[in-house]
């Protein structure tokens, strides 16, 4: 891979050790949205019982808070560094699950999942930031697919992994699991990867500054253009996590299976940033993107109808169902690594600033949009694959609107 050239060499990790420490950080947001999935029928019997699908909130609170902290920690990280973010990050983070852990009602449960999610946004996007300042364009898309192949372990196995909790501790054992998560996570990072950003680098944390760096982001027409598209992403991912269970429970009957099935899912999902990173120093990360947009609307069009239309024996409902959310997982792979390379590659310049504002806006846009479609569960994926196939749709007719200067894609 092509390092970014700079007039004082960082010392880099073997590029092995980087993609698995990388991934590691990243998967704290995964293992906390996928981990708590088999505890929302409890969280609904125990702390929502009149309306259960409430429980959903689980995710999406989360969701929010980490897109509201994706808001500072890119900006706070330009100023005082990689490291200090993350690990800021972290301990938030950590204080947050302590704190849902001990929260009696879910609306201080859902508090602290907001704790949570604003932590999660250091590691999250400072990770982002990191990666940019040692790689660019396609060579950054393909490490990201690496670091997204890696990660995809963590989504297998994370419901397996929170059902086993569950079952020896109860749901709120699961908090605890995330805090040691983040230590071992965060004490593997802090021995062994050096700071990116030279404090020669670094810009002050003044309102004058921030403000001229967040204006040339949001001012960006390639790097706007881009975030509405993963909106539409991200929409599609978290309106799948936070419906797919009740899905397997209440339209399928798999509840007590759903953590194997969602493990089967995740792997065969995983294989699309082992595809992403063979294909996109190839094709570009514009092709790659606009071509899976399309091929999920036309798959999602013809499900949707089986399903409206009864097309098919009713025992072929589930298999149809288990296909589509791979397809679903599977497009996510092959998006949002090459969308965070298309947002970035002009703004290696104030690449904090820009991680965080594309992500923040992203992230809390998208939660706007999959809350209602997640609410309107009717004890059929009709409405999840509805969503999805809306999602799809427009974000390949936005990509038409993403410039194409020559440098790019």
């Amino acid at each position: 891979m092509t390092a970014i050239p700079d007039a004082n060499p960082i010392r880099r990790l073997p590029i092995v050790e980087f993609v698995a420490l990388l991934a590691m950080l990243f998967a704290m947001t995964a293992f906390s949205i996928d981990a708590m999935l088999p505890a929302m029928p409890e969280i609904a019997q125990e702390l929502t019982p009149d309306a259960p699908n409430r429980a959903q909130l689980i995710i999406t609170s989360f969701v929010l808070g980490m897109g509201i902290g994706t808001f500072v920690t890119g900006p706070l990280s330009d100023t005082f560094g990689r490291r200090a973010v993350i690990l800021g990050g972290a301990v938030l983070y950590s204080i947050g699950a302590l704190l849902a852990w001990v929260a009696p009602t879910l609306e201080l449960v859902l508090a602290a999942r907001i704790l949570q999610g604003l932590g999660v946004a250091g590691p999250r996007i400072a990770g982002v930031a990191l990666i940019r300042d040692l790689y660019a364009g396609r060579e950054m898309a393909r490490l990201i697919s690496f670091v997204m192949m890696v990660f995809t372990l963590v989504p297998a196995v994370a419901p397996l992994f929170g059902a086993y909790i569950i079952a020896g501790f109860g749901w709120r054992g699961i908090f605890v699991a995330f805090v040691l998560f983040a230590i071992v996570a965060i004490s593997w990072f802090l021995l062994r990867q050096a700071e990116t950003l030279p404090v020669e680098r670094r810009r002050p944390f003044s309102p004058t500054s921030l403000l001229e760096a967040a204006r040339e982001v949001v001012t960006h027409r390639l790097v706007m253009s881009v975030t509405l598209v993963q909106t539409l992403a991200f929409a599609a991912l978290f309106t799948t996590l936070s419906s797919t269970q009740q899905v397997f429970d209440q339209s399928f009957g798999r509840a007590e299976s759903f953590p194997k099935w969602f493990a089967v899912i995740a792997l065969f999902a995983g294989t699309a940033s082992m595809l992403n990173a063979r294909l996109v120093p190839r094709l570009g990360m514009r092709f790659m993107v606009s071509a899976t947009f399309a091929a999920q609307a036309v798959n999602s069009t013809i499900i949707l109808a089986v399903f409206l239309f009864g097309l098919v024996p009713e025992s072929m409902n589930f298999w149809l169902y288990l296909y589509w959310t791979i397809t679903v997982f599977f497009m996510i792979g092959l998006t949002i690594g090459n969308l965070n390379a298309l947002a970035l590659e002009p703004m290696g310049h104030i690449a904090g600033m820009a991680s965080s504002i594309v992500a923040a806006l992203a992230t809390v846009l998208s939660v706007i949009v999959a809350v209602p479609i997640g609410l309107a569960f009717d004890g059929t994926p009709v409405p999840l694959m509805a969503g999805v196939l809306g999602c799809s749709f427009i974000a390949l007719l936005l990509m038409r609107l993403v410039p194409r200067p020559d440098v790019i894609g």
